[in-house]
């Protein structure tokens, strides 16, 4: 049986040490945050707002005084960062994160307007998923293929027909930012909610990138804090309309968590900290990086989309699969095992993705280097050598000194 501390550090090694981790979906700590994990926090748990047995309300358990300031301290950092009235360190994942979302802004029989899967829309938000369990209509919003985007007018006009309670923006396939103002003038108009999935934008937003949702006029606000946004696993959930937060918090205990993970809490805590001190410089990277890999891939072959757009203005570049099939004779699964079998790590679904190389450092100049790697390995070629000596020249960035 293979030792299981030996498993980590190998796993570790080629993660953290030789491959170049370009999926979307991923980022990577800095030392004080992961540190955090590993803290007595992990230990810990409180159980604020519970039925006390000897009468009233109040935390059923004791020893957290610096608990409580951690959360309150991240809350703080998290309402400056993304300037919002409300913010919640609570949800464990971006999916409940989600979910609160949904529960706050619905009642059972409500209609909701969001991104079909087919445009990228996130799967999780699908019919049979969560709106089933909450009871909700799902519709979707009118999208322009050609443009990788809700279509803003058509979407406003479908929202005066439709009278949804919620129009939910936002994608796993996401490059371009929203017209809200036109999507908020169309809510205002029918008393809907507007709310924004941030998961994939997360990162960007922190650092004025993509778009200001909170100050562009959305009402809700949920994410993930592990793809463009380098913290660890979990979610966060942000709010304009106090009665609307009041009321997500309200869904959270006993219903779908009762422990929030303090630890995880106080790690995304320096991460909101260090977004605030170093988000801007980060943001900004990220885009310029997949704008420059997107064009050094297109310059050798490789079947970037959206090029007459700019390719993209987020941390991902989309490619084609039919045209990759027919230049290198590989699927999307086919490619990404290729690569990943010379240090070289993406997804198999069709992105690329730049927010955990910017992380590690990287810049405009490396990206030639990257697009030159990646259609080398799709090819054939052995690049694994390359692979880590750029991997090598690249460190951790957009941190505190230590």
């Amino acid at each position: 049986m293979a030792d299981l501390h030996d498993l980590v550090r190998a796993h570790e090694a080629w993660r953290l040490g030789e491959a170049i981790n370009l999926q979307p979906s991923e980022n990577v700590m800095s030392e004080p945050a992961r540190a955090l994990l590993a803290s007595d926090l992990a230990h810990r748990y409180t159980l604020p707002d519970a039925f006390n047995p000897s009468g009233g309300l109040g935390n059923a358990y004791r020893g957290t005084r610096y608990t409580d300031a951690v959360e309150a301290l991240g809350e703080d950092v998290a309402r400056r960062v993304f300037s919002s009235a409300e913010a919640s360190l609570k949800p464990l994942s971006g999916h409940l994160a989600g979910f609160l979302l949904l529960q706050a802004a619905c009642r059972r029989g409500d209609r909701v307007m969001l991104v079909h899967a087919k445009h990228g829309g996130y799967d999780g938000y699908m019919p049979g998923y969560l709106p089933e369990y909450l009871g909700l209509e799902v519709d979707f919003l009118p999208f322009d293929e050609a443009s990788w985007n809700v279509d803003p007018r058509a979407a406003a006009d479908a929202i005066l027909g439709r009278h949804p309670r919620l129009v939910l923006l936002g994608a796993s396939f996401l490059l371009f930012p929203y017209n809200l103002r036109w999507l908020r003038g169309a809510c205002d108009d029918v008393g809907a909610v507007l709310g924004y999935d941030a998961s994939h934008v997360l990162g960007l937003i922190a650092g004025g990138q993509f778009q200001r949702p909170m100050v562009e006029g959305v009402d809700l606000l949920s994410a993930s804090t592990h793809k463009s946004f380098p913290g660890p696993q979990g979610g966060i959930f942000l709010a304009n309309r106090t009665d609307l937060f009041e009321r997500a918090m309200r869904g959270i205990l006993w219903r779908v968590e009762d422990n929030a993970h303090w630890n995880r809490i106080a790690s995304t805590a320096q991460v909101l900290l260090e977004m605030d001190a170093f988000g801007a410089a980060y943001a900004k990277q990220v885009v310029a990086n997949s704008k420059a890999l997107a064009r050094d891939l297109d310059k050798g072959g490789f079947p970037v989309k959206f090029a007459g757009l700019g390719y993209t203005e987020s941390h991902q570049i989309h490619y084609d699969p039919e045209r990759l099939q027919a230049s290198f004779g590989l699927t999307p699964p086919a490619f990404a095992d290729r690569l990943e079998s010379q240090g070289l790590i993406v997804d198999a679904v069709g992105r690329i993705g730049t927010n955990e190389v910017t992380r590690m450092g990287a810049t405009v100049d490396h990206m030639k280097s990257v697009a030159g790697l990646i259609v080398r390995a799709a090819r054939g070629e052995d690049v694994r050598g390359e692979v880590r000596e750029v991997r090598a020249g690249l460190k951790l960035a957009y941190v505190f000194p230590s």
